[in-house]
């Protein structure tokens, strides 16, 4: 135990899963309640709820103004501040928040909570149900707001806003750098996500319960359909689940009076987080964001100073880039397993919550083994900001926190847009979206002022040539937004 008594602790958890018929599941309220109430009895003692004054929820796919301030009164909280963080924030955000309110004396215990049910909605469409959410139509106290926009329009236009097309673009940068030929590329991709698919099945609360071989991933069907050019269904996150989490956070003071017990703490470590904002199209190097190499670095350091061996890891894992990226970042290997709840794609990726959900499992492997000290990574929009956290048994050191946002916006100035109505241009990234009938390409290319430019194309011959053969690198003319 740690001394000092405005040390972070966490001392309750839970996350649920629910795959039921449509009139046996919950809408997201009710699960996040769920949540709420076995994280108050996992502390194992509900006086708990007299010293939590504080409520964070990443805001989800649903329309309640302030379900903190309902779930509070549903579990004898009072005297609480109820804080909603819009999407486009970091879910470590309010933890490490948290953490720092604890440590500075400002809130005695946080609950952090989400909740979603869209594979509740889905069921009742397919029916031709309506879909039935209770109304919360009052403000919290806080609303958590991201500083800039996470796409451009001229992105938006061709993309659109759901996040596939972006990530695949920034695949093929990240392919195109390490040198490695497509077929390859997605043998390699369909083994990492195959090995998350037997993960998925070990997790009572998985989405996924049997695993799923290589070539399931690898190939095109009816269950794995084709969404961005190298990805199919099963490489994307699952965010239609009927999921939810609690965790709370009290000082170490609360848990000694509350007589918590030990076997139940586990500790937040130290954490990095990168809030600088670039819209994919205008970043310097699209598969190596400054922000997270800062973040990372800082991680590393704190570990190795302080002779910290993180040995679980759960890596972010909306798309199998995200999972590149920060096995990259933190010098792991094939050998290492990269996540505890099977990924986003098999164990469920809900919207407002997966960060909460992987550091839930990392804790509950903690508990199971006091020799485990675990590293969660998160990410919010198209790999734009990042996260790391170390999670242990023990309060090895002071709670490390930096937020590098300020060294990353000073390193990584954005680039331009093109102004340039044609000409020849390199490409950067590109993908292939929609249908076998209107396939499209997508190139985020560069001019010769290093401007950038989204182009578009139809051309049949060559999407069937940008799945075989690297087109990154190549020189290609342009007309307007259209490549000739």
């Amino acid at each position: 135990m740690s001394s000092h008594k405005n040390t972070p602790v966490v001392i309750g958890i839970s996350s649920l899963s629910q795959k039921d018929k449509l009139e046996n599941l919950d809408e997201a309220l009710i699960l996040m309640d769920s949540a709420v109430k076995a994280a108050i009895k996992d502390t194992e003692n509900n006086n708990i709820t007299k010293y939590i004054d504080d409520i964070r929820i990443p805001k989800g796919y649903w329309k309640y103004r302030d379900p903190g301030r309902w779930i509070a009164d549903k579990n004898n909280i009072s005297n609480v501040k109820t804080s909603i963080a819009k999407v486009g924030v970091l879910q470590q955000n309010l933890i490490n928040e948290a953490c720092l309110n604890i440590i500075d004396g400002n809130i005695k215990a946080s609950l952090i909570i989400g909740g979603e049910s869209r594979y509740k909605r889905v069921l009742a469409s397919k029916v031709g149900k309506e879909y039935f959410e209770t109304e919360l139509n009052k403000n919290p106290d806080y609303y958590i707001k991201a500083k800039d926009e996470l796409r451009i329009p001229e992105e938006e236009d061709e993309l659109g806003q759901m996040a596939v097309g972006y990530y695949s673009i920034i695949d093929s940068a990240y392919r195109s750098r390490k040198g490695i030929k497509i077929n390859e590329y997605k043998k390699d991709i369909a083994d990492l996500y195959k090995k998350f698919s037997e993960v998925a099945v070990t997790n009572k609360e998985s989405w996924l319960k049997k695993s799923i071989s290589n070539e399931d991933i690898l190939n095109e069907s009816e269950k794995n359909k084709k969404q961005a050019f190298p990805y199919n269904k099963y490489h994307c996150t699952s965010w239609n689940v009927n999921q939810s989490v609690a965790l709370i956070i009290c000082s170490e003071e609360i848990a000694d009076k509350l007589d918590v017990p030990n076997s139940k703490r586990v500790y937040p470590i130290a954490s990095a987080e990168s809030n600088h904002m670039i819209p994919t199209i205008l970043r310097k190097d699209l598969a190596r964001p400054m922000g997270m190499q800062l973040a990372a670095k800082h991680i590393l350091n704190v570990c190795k100073d302080n002779n910290i061996k993180p040995n679980i890891y759960d890596l972010y894992s909306c798309f199998p880039i995200a999972v590149k990226l920060f096995a990259d970042s933190l010098l792991l290997n094939k050998k290492d397993a990269f996540t505890v709840t099977g990924g986003m794609s098999f164990a469920g990726g809900p919207l407002n919550h997966y960060v909460l959900t992987s550091t839930v499992k990392v804790i509950e492997k903690i508990r199971d083994n006091n020799k485990c000290i675990g590293l969660v990574t998160g990410v919010s929009g198209m790999m734009t900001k990042q996260s790391y956290a170390v999670w242990s048994k023990n309060s090895l050191i002071p709670f490390n926190y930096k937020d590098v946002t300020e060294e990353a916006a000073n390193l990584d100035i954005p680039k331009k847009l093109s102004t340039k109505k044609s000409g020849e241009v390199k490409i950067v990234g590109y993908t292939i979206i929609g249908s076998d009938s209107e396939e499209k390409i997508i190139i985020y290319a560069e001019d010769t002022n290093g401007d950038r430019k989204v182009l578009v194309s139809n051309n049949k011959k060559y999407i069937k040539d940008m799945e075989i053969n690297e087109w990154v690198g190549k020189k290609v003319s342009f007309k307007g937004k259209y490549l000739v």
